[in-house]
């Protein structure tokens, strides 16, 4: 039986408050190895313009449910199976959290082993001029998107590019100082990063995330640190209807939808014993779904 190596490891998993999402997900396969599970989240308002009347099929009203609610369902159900976890609402974009964030995780477990990058920040956005006349033209675009500008770049690339490079900045920091040398990072990015139309901000931040990860990589290796990125397919988080699961399937080699727990055994495969000679790769997690 292999032994991944991790229990009394102390791991932080960002953005891990939607009980269907893939934080939730990665923090409870942490547990179930014996690891300590800090969870940080953000709660985001339902928007307005979702209709919220059937929560429990899925689709986006599902979905935007699971992220407005806070980690206690998550925690709860470590806690459950006679695993450690503990959590914190902290918005990542704010650059002050990041220290904050490493101090309570040692106030409470220790200095920290393995670092999940997962929390994001998503919003349709184009190229195509913000004219409904056009934008009506273009049966690929979704209603309602908005064209490129500041504010939307801004909000993506401050949590999914900057944040992420900062938490591995900070996690090599005291890394280094205590003379440790195990370390692993995690960074989740997405397997259209390298071209997303529709969520250009979205794609070109994911891509930073995973340039940033490679130099991470080449740079921290001398540590004992490794740092790999996991790039899932279409994975169902709750925003997936019935029907577009049935054309994912179909567009998928391996025939299905992925789920949560797709991505969670490969994230901790990477930060087990058994990934010891792996870093600063790629790997898609999708089914096929991008090869």
């Amino acid at each position: 039986m292999l032994n991944p190596g991790l229990e009394g490891k102390v791991v932080i998993v960002t953005g891990a408050n939607n009980p269907q999402g893939i934080g939730a997900a990665i923090a409870k396969a942490f547990a179930s190895q014996g690891a300590k599970v800090f969870i940080t989240y953000m709660r985001l308002p339902i928007p307005d313009d979702i209709d919220t009347t059937n929560m429990d099929e899925p689709g986006m009203a599902m979905y935007s449910h699971g992220r407005a609610q806070d980690a206690h369902t998550v925690v709860k159900d470590i806690r459950d199976i006679g695993e450690i976890a503990e959590m914190w609402e902290a918005d990542l974009s704010e650059i002050s959290v990041i220290a904050a964030l490493f101090d309570r995780v040692e106030a409470v477990f220790g200095q920290v082993d393995v670092v999940v990058n997962n929390a994001a920040h998503w919003e349709p956005s184009t190229f195509v001029p913000r004219d409904a006349e056009v934008q009506n033209q273009l049966q690929w675009l979704p209603n309602g998107i908005e064209q490129l500008d500041a504010g939307l770049h801004d909000r993506a690339f401050a949590v999914n590019a900057r944040a992420t490079a900062l938490m591995m900045a900070e996690f090599a920091n005291r890394h280094v100082k205590s003379g440790k040398d195990w370390g692993r990072i995690i960074n989740i990015s997405t397997d259209a990063a390298h071209c997303f139309p529709t969520e250009v901000n979205y794609g070109a931040s994911k891509l930073a995330l995973e340039g940033y990860s490679r130099s991470a990589a080449s740079e921290l290796g001398q540590f004992g640190i490794t740092v790999n990125i996991v790039s899932p397919g279409p994975i169902q988080t709750g925003y997936i209807t019935r029907e577009m699961e049935q054309g994912i399937a179909q567009g998928t080699p391996l025939r299905r939808v992925g789920y949560p727990e797709d991505i969670a055994d490969v994230v901790v495969f990477l930060a087990s014993e058994q990934a010891r000679w792996v870093t600063g790769q790629l790997i898609h997690v999708g089914g096929g779904h991008r090869m």
